[in-house]
């Protein structure tokens, strides 16, 4: 959905010249009917593996930040 709405906010909200909520309205049913009609699934480049590698990778940063903080002396 984040997609969707940054692609609505890029194509059909900017700029914002709009003088009613009207023309809002109709510009949104305009790009869901160009969309609807040429929509085509996005191409994830980011797998399940991906996200295990930064997940893991924040898990070490996480560990090595507590770990230098429980070290270092109070102030």
């Amino acid at each position: 959905m984040e997609i969707y709405f940054s692609v609505v906010q890029r194509k059909v909200v900017s700029p914002s010249d709009f003088t009613d909520l009207t023309q809002v309205g109709d510009r949104l049913r305009g790009f869901e009917d160009r969309d609807n009609a040429t929509a085509q699934p996005f191409q994830r480049k980011f797998t399940t593996s991906d996200l295990d590698d930064l997940l893991a990778r924040l898990d070490r940063h996480t560990a090595d930040h507590q770990e230098k903080s429980s070290a270092e002396p109070a102030a």
